[in-house]
């Protein structure tokens, strides 16, 4: 196809795969970040919220293990700040979160470091515990 073709009906149709990686924007009032083997643009710097880091922390396990805690504090209702002031609590997502941990927990035995498996037993513990309170007694 052409890059430009105009149809029966007058729409236009242009052929914009490549654009973005080529001009380094993704569209109006959006700029991707810089590749890392490029110095960040000025316009970019500019836009950036001073404190903050513009890459995502490094993916390991301990972050996969803080994901789903925070996922199960979210559903515990445990958050520092609801919508509207009011915590919900959905308890069979908070154990399935907590079930999810379990199961890494059994699965990378003997491939944790040291660090990881302190940080996962830690987590464990913490969210059980929340979790019977959360429930409470029946």
């Amino acid at each position: 196809m052409p890059p430009e073709d105009v149809s029966e009906e007058g729409f236009r149709i242009r052929d914009r795969r490549g654009q973005r990686a080529e001009t380094g924007s993704g569209g109006p009032g959006f700029d991707l970040p810089p590749r890392p083997d490029e110095p960040p643009s000025r316009e970019y710097a500019e836009t950036s919220p001073p404190g903050r880091s513009d890459l995502p922390p490094e993916p390991d396990l301990a972050a996969l293990f803080i994901l789903l805690a925070n996922s199960a504090l979210l559903n515990l209702g445990e958050t520092p700040e609801a919508p509207g002031g009011v915590a919900s609590m959905d308890l069979a997502q908070a154990k399935f979160s907590i079930d999810l941990l379990r199961v890494l927990k059994e699965k990378t035995e003997g491939n944790r470091s040291p660090d990881e498996s302190q940080l996962l037993e830690g987590i464990l513990h913490d969210l059980r515990l929340r979790f019977v309170r959360a429930v409470g007694p029946r």
